[in-house]
C-alpha cells in the first residue's frame, strides 16, 4: 500500500489527512496499551487489566465500555461513523454490529492500538487526522454517528464563537435523513461532582459545578442546556437515557420511561482515575432526588440518542461474571412490554437456555401456591434470548425499604412472615431457586410473582435457608443498617451464627462460581488504589480545629515569637492521655515553642529531641511559663490556658532540613483548680 494507507491484519488506516506527529497523547502509557493488544487477544484483556493495575488499561481496554453502544439497534446493513474513536473501546462492538465502520481519530498511536486490538474486522476504516481536516471527505449517507466522549471538546478543533452547534451542524451533514446521531458526555451538575469526584477532564473539584474558568479547553452540559444546543444546531428528534454509574464504565442504562427507582442505586465509588473526597452519602442522596422525581437533572451522565428512539427502554450488564454466565437484561415497555435476557458470549447460550427448563420444574413445585412463576421463551441459535412476561407491581425489596424509611419494624417482620410462607411451598420438591432474593419478587396487592429465576439447583433447599439468605443479602446491601442489624437479622430468622456462618460461606463459593477467575470492578478498583476520604475525617479536624485539643508551633528566627511564624501541626497525636508530635523546621530558627493545648493543664516532657539527639528538660536548653512539679519527671502545672514550652537551640547542630520530636503526657485542668493548685504548689507536690 502507498504510504497514505496501512493495514494492520483486515483493518485499513487511512493517513492522507495525517500530519505525521501526534498532538495528543497520554505518554508512555500507550507505547503499553499498543504492546498489550498486540500481544494478547482480546479475551484476555481482564487478566490484562487486573494484571496492571492502571486505570488506563481499565479504560481502554475493559468491554464494560463497550455496553454504552453494545444495546443500539444496529443493523447489518448500516454505515457507522464514529467520531474520537480513540483505541477502540467502542469500535469492536460497532463492527460486530454494523455492515460498515468508519473511525476518526487525531492520534495515529491511539489509531494503531484500536487497528491491533480489532484486526481480523474486515469492516472497520480508521481515518487519522484533525476531524476538519478529515471530515470534507467523509460520506455524507451514515446510519448512525457515534460522538462518545467528544462533544465535550468541540472547543479545541471548531472555530468560531458556538462550536459545539457548529460541531453538531457538521455532523448533521453527513447523517442519511433518517439516520440518528449518539452522543455520551458527562453531566456538569453530575451527582458525584457534589458528592466529591474532581471534574472528569480538568481532575479539578467542582469546576463543571461552577461552569468552567475562562481558557478550559473542556465543556460539558446541564441536561437543559444540552437539550437547547441539540435544537439550535436543527435536531427535531431527540431522547435521553442515563447510564449509571456513568458513560465510561456503565453497567445500567436507565431512561424518561424507565427512571431508577429508589434503592436503586448503589454502586457510587468512582475515582478509578484519581483521588476523591466523599462529602455525603451518594445513594440517600440519590434516593431522595429520585422520590421527587429530580433524577434525570443530577444523573452523572447523559447518553442522547437524535432521531428514532431505540425499543430499550432499559438495559443491566453482568460483566463481572465469567463469560459462561455473563449476560444482558432489557427492558422494553411499549405495547407489549417485556423483559429480555441475552448472553453476552456463545459460552453463555446454554445458561440462557436452561431458563425454560427452570420454569416448567418452578411452576410445577409451586402449583397450587400463592407464588406466581412468570413465564419464559426461548429463542435464537447465534443470539439466544430469554423473554419473559412483563409483571407489573413492586419489588418486595422496595416494600421493605419503605419499612426501614418509617421504621416500621412490625410491618417489616409482617412481610419477612409472608415471604417465608409463600416461598415454604412445597419444599422438598428436588428443584429450586437459590437466588429467591426480595428484588426477584414483584408483589400487585396480593399477587407475589417470582420474575428472576437465573440460578436453580436439581434438590430440595429448606424454606428456613432460603429465607434466610434472602435477608442477609437484603441487610448486606445496606451495609446491615436495618434496625438492630446483624442482631435484628437473628432475632427475626432464630439464625444461629453456625447458620450464618455457612450462609457467608456458601455465599462466597458462589460468588467464585459465578465470576470464575474474574475480578469485580470494585476489587479492580482496590488493586488501582485511589484514595477515597471520606468527609467525616474532615468533621473530626474541623471539630478538632475548634477544640483545645491542637499542637501548636511558633519559629523564632531571631526576632522573637509572632503568630505570623506559626503553624498547627497536623499530625499531632491525641490519644489516651498522650500527645505525641513530629515536625520540621528550618536551619535559621533559633528558638521554639511548642504550645500542647489551649488549656490549662499538667504536663510531663517524658521525650523531647532534635535531629534525633535527646534535648535536656533543664534551664537553658528548655524553659515554660509553667510551674515545675517536684520528683523525678520534668512536670510543669499550666494554670494559664496558652501553656508553652520552649527550646533554645543554641548550640545544636543543625541542617538545611531539622526535625522535631515530643512525647508528652497531660491531665486537662480547669481554670479554678490550675489557679488552686499553682497557689498551693508546695503544700501539694
Amino acid at each position: 500500500m502507498s504510504e497514505m494507507f496501512e493495514k494492520i491484519g483486515e483493518v485499513s488506516l487511512n493517513l492522507e489527512n495525517y500530519g505525521g506527529q501526534d498532538l495528543y497523547s497520554d505518554g508512555n502509557i500507550e507505547d503499553m496499551l499498543l504492546d498489550a493488544v498486540k500481544n494478547n487477544p482480546p479475551s484476555d484483556y481482564k487478566k490484562v487489566i487486573e494484571d496492571s493495575a492502571l486505570w488506563p488499561y481499565l479504560y481502554h481496554l475493559s468491554d464494560i465500555r463497550e455496553n454504552i453502544a453494545e444495546w443500539i439497534d444496529i443493523k447489518k446493513t448500516d454505515k457507522v461513523l464514529e467520531v474520537g474513536s480513540g483505541c477502540g473501546a467502542i469500535t469492536g462492538v460497532l463492527s460486530a454490529k454494523a455492515g460498515e465502520v468508519t473511525c476518526v481519530d487525531l492520534s495515529k498511536k491511539r489509531s494503531l492500538i484500536n487497528a491491533y486490538r480489532h484486526r481480523d474486522a474486515k469492516n472497520i476504516t480508521v481515518c487519522v487526522g484533525n476531524f476538519t481536516d478529515v471530515e470534507p471527505g467523509l460520506s455524507k449517507d451514515y446510519d448512525l454517528i457515534f460522538l462518545i466522549g467528544v462533544l465535550e471538546y468541540g472547543i479545541c478543533y471548531i472555530p468560531g464563537d458556538e462550536p459545539f452547534e457548529e460541531f453538531l451542524k457538521i455532523i448533521r451533514k453527513h447523517l442519511k435523513p433518517d439516520g440518528r446521531v449518539v452522543i455520551a458526555i458527562e453531566n456538569r451538575l453530575g451527582m458525584k461532582y457534589f458528592a466529591g469526584c474532581r471534574e472528569d477532564h480538568l481532575g479539578t473539584f467542582f469546576s463543571g459545578l461552577e461552569n468552567y474558568r475562562e481558557g478550559d479547553n473542556v465543556r460539558t452540559f446541564s441536561k437543559p442546556a444540552l437539550e437547547t444546543l441539540v435544537k439550535k444546531s436543527g435536531f427535531e428528534e431527540c431522547h435521553f437515557y442515563y447510564p449509571y454509574p456513568d458513560y465510561k464504565l456503565p453497567t445500567t442504562v436507565f431512561s424518561d420511561q424507565r427512571l431508577p427507582k429508589p434503592g436503586e442505586l448503589v454502586t457510587n465509588n468512582l475515582n478509578f482515575d484519581r483521588d476523591r473526597v466523599t462529602l455525603f452519602d451518594e445513594k440517600k442522596v440519590y434516593d431522595s432526588v429520585i422520590a421527587d422525581g429530580l433524577f434525570s437533572v443530577f444523573s452523572n451522565s447523559f447518553l442522547v440518542v437524535l432521531g428514532k428512539k431505540p425499543e430499550t427502554d432499559y438495559v443491566r450488564y453482568s460483566n463481572d461474571r465469567s463469560r459462561a454466565y455473563a449476560i444482558k437484561t432489557e427492558i422494553i415497555e411499549g405495547l407489549s412490554p417485556k423483559v429480555r435476557k441475552t448472553a453476552l458470549y456463545k459460552e453463555g447460550a446454554e445458561h440462557i437456555k436452561r431458563l425454560s427448563e427452570s420454569f416448567e420444574k418452578l411452576s410445577e413445585k409451586y402449583k397450587g401456591s400463592e407464588l406466581n412463576v412468570a413465564s419464559v421463551k426461548i429463542s435464537g441459535t447465534d443470539e439466544v434470548t430469554a423473554e419473559f412476561e412483563y409483571v407489573n407491581g413492586t419489588p418486595l425489596s422496595e416494600l421493605f425499604d419503605e419499612c426501614l424509611k418509617k421504621e416500621d419494624r412490625e410491618e417489616f417482620e409482617k412481610l419477612f412472615r409472608e415471604f417465608e410462607r409463600r416461598t415454604a411451598f412445597n419444599e422438598d420438591f428436588p428443584f429450586a431457586d437459590t437466588d429467591l432474593v426480595f428484588s426477584n419478587v414483584i408483589v400487585d396487592r396480593d399477587k407475589w410473582t417470582l420474575i428472576d429465576y437465573e440460578w436453580t439447583v436439581e434438590k430440595a433447599v429448606s424454606s428456613k435457608k432460603q429465607a434466610l439468605r434472602a435477608l442477609y443479602c437484603y441487610m448486606l446491601e445496606r451495609d446491615f443498617k436495618c434496625f438492630e442489624g446483624l442482631t435484628f437479622l437473628k432475632i427475626l430468622t432464630k439464625a444461629s451464627d453456625s447458620d450464618i456462618e455457612e450462609i457467608v460461606s456458601e455465599e462466597a463459593l458462589f460468588q467464585k462460581e459465578v465470576t470464575g477467575t474474574c475480578l469485580s470492578l470494585g476489587q479492580i478498583r482496590e488493586k488501582i488504589g485511589h484514595n477515597n476520604v471520606n468527609y467525616s475525617r474532615f468533621e473530626k479536624e474541623l471539630v478538632k480545629a475548634g477544640s483545645t485539643d491542637r499542637v501548636q508551633i511558633y519559629c523564632d528566627r531571631g526576632a522573637g515569637y509572632s503568630e505570623a511564624d506559626s503553624y498547627f501541626v497536623k499530625n499531632a497525636r491525641f490519644e489516651d492521655g498522650e500527645i505525641e508530635v513530629e515536625t520540621n523546621f528550618a536551619k535559621d530558627v533559633v528558638n521554639l515553642r511548642l504550645d500542647p493545648m489551649n488549656e490549662a493543664c499538667i504536663v510531663y516532657i517524658e521525650k523531647l529531641t532534635v535531629n534525633g539527639d535527646d534535648i535536656p528538660v533543664a534551664r537553658g536548653k528548655v524553659d515554660t511559663n509553667g510551674k515545675k512539679l517536684r520528683g523525678k519527671g520534668a512536670g510543669f502545672l499550666f494554670s494559664s490556658t496558652d501553656p508553652n514550652i520552649n527550646i533554645h537551640l543554641s548550640g545544636t547542630e543543625l541542617s538545611e532540613n531539622n526535625s522535631l520530636y515530643a512525647k508528652l503526657r497531660f491531665v486537662k485542668l480547669g481554670t479554678e483548680i490550675a489557679a488552686d493548685l499553682s497557689e498551693n504548689i508546695k503544700r501539694i507536690f
